[in-house]
Parts: C-alpha cells; structure tokens; sequence
C-alpha cells in the first residue's frame, strides 16, 4: 500500500470559515511490480482540508447502558414447573425475534411463537422428542420486587410464581444430551471411548437484552457443566449463532469441546 508523507508548514492560526493546503509528497502512480517499492520520481499534489467539527469526526451514537443488577438475590437452577417453561419460552422468543411494534396482530403471532416453543420445550424435557436422551431448561431468575427499573414487557412476559414468590426469568438455556441435535452443523466432535453417549449440547442460550454484561450467560453455563457432571457427560457443545458470541466467547457455526469431567 502506497504510503503519503505530510510536510506541514509552520504552524499560524487559521479561521474556521477558510480552508488550508498542505503540501504532500504523493508516490508516482508507476509502481514496480518486481520489488514492490515506488518509482524515485513523485509528483507534489495539493489538498484543501476543511475544520471538521468534533461532531462529524466522531458520531454519538446512543447506546442504552446495560441494567445492573445484584446478583445476591439469582437463583440460576433447573425449571421443574409449567410456568417456568412459559417464562423461558416467552424470554426466547423476545430474544431471538425482532418485532415492529406497529405491526397488525403482533401479539398474536407473539403469543402463537411462545406456544410452540412452550410446547416443544416441554416434550423435550418430558422425553417425548426422538433423539433426546435427556433435556434439561435452566433458567437464571430475579425476584418481581427488584425488577423496578426493567421494562414492563420483560416482567409481564417472562413472570412465573414460585413457591408463593414472584420471580422473573432473565436468562435461559437447554442443555441436551444425545448423540446429535436435529440440522447439526458440521463441526469438531469428541472423540474417544465415551464420545458417543457422554455429550451435551447447549442450546437456546439467551439472556434479556437490557441485562448484558452482568456476568449471566457465565452462570447460565456454570449451572450446565455441574448438571452435565450429574448426567456423566464429558464434554459439552454449545451451538453458537451470531447473537451468542459475546456470551460464549466462540466462533459463529462451529461446535466448540468444553471439557466438563476432570
């Protein structure tokens, strides 16, 4: 890449409505392909630099900060009831959709994707899904009480009561045992004596979107890698998109090996 060397003149103050020209020393256009180095010869070309405000140099752009939250009161553990099922597939499918609010019959067809995903997450826990050996949903949850500053679909959608206490679903994940998952990607496998039944895949990781960074996808899969040790399995898989990266720390489309068993 042809590189351009800058000779300014000395320095006078120049009022904000002129412009300024700088002499720069510019490689000739002829460039030997032999040695990959410019010809001796140069032409000088003169440029007119306009003052540039701070503002188009460096856009502001607003970025919402994330919402912190005290950790003292997360309970990240195994959902065993309906309305916890209900709550993880509500935080998915708000998650993992993008909605124009003025959209005509949105809540519908909201509501008609957390069906199914509620009912598709149940048979696999239940073990009624061919292919699934064991399925677990587990669920990172914060009391409804501390929850004032989330926004109020969060809290209306992802709500569920437990033993008498409101809580609200923040993050979530399925970890699956089985040889394969359904529309598997092609990736690093385990390999060994127990690769074949002591595998676990991570998937449908999420955490709500106002909550990043508070260190909840780190304890999401913590939880996995000690319900996995239960299970005996030996490795586990996430499956990653895009949307995961930053949550797992992976490459997008490829199966990565955590090892679980020491």
């Amino acid at each position: 890449m042809a590189l351009l060397s800058f000779r300014f003149p000395p320095y006078s103050p120049v009022p904000s409505s002129s412009t300024l020209s700088l002499p720069i020393a510019s490689p000739s256009p002829r460039w030997c392909p032999s040695c990959h180095q410019p010809s001796a010869s140069a032409t000088s070309l003169l440029i007119s630099l306009r003052p540039v405000a701070a503002s188009q140099v460096c856009p502001s752009t607003h970025q919402p900060q994330p919402i912190l939250i005290d950790k003292s009161s997360l309970i990240v553990s195994e959902a065993a009831s309906e309305d916890q099922f209900w709550a993880a597939a509500s935080l998915r499918v708000r998650t993992f959709y993008n909605f124009q609010p003025s959209s005509y019959g949105i809540q519908d067809h909201k509501k008609y994707l957390v069906d199914r995903e509620f009912e598709a997450l149940k048979e696999r826990v239940a073990g009624k899904r061919e292919g699934f050996n064991k399925v677990s949903c587990i669920n990172a949850t914060l009391p409804l009480s501390q929850t004032s500053s989330f926004p109020d679909d969060l809290c209306a959608a992802c709500k569920f009561t437990d033993n008498g206490e409101d809580r609200v679903v923040v993050g979530t994940l399925d970890l699956n045992q089985c040889l394969w998952l359904p529309d598997e990607i092609a990736g690093k496998k385990p390999e060994g004596f127990s690769a074949d039944f002591a595998r676990g895949y991570l998937a449908n990781v999420c955490v709500a979107k106002e909550l990043h960074r508070n260190g909840l996808g780190y304890e999401l899969v913590k939880k996995s890698k000690i319900v996995a040790e239960e299970w005996g399995n030996g490795f586990l898989i996430p499956l990653c998109c895009k949307s995961l990266v930053s949550c797992l720390s992976c490459i997008p489309s490829i199966s990565y090996i955590w090892p679980v068993l020491s």
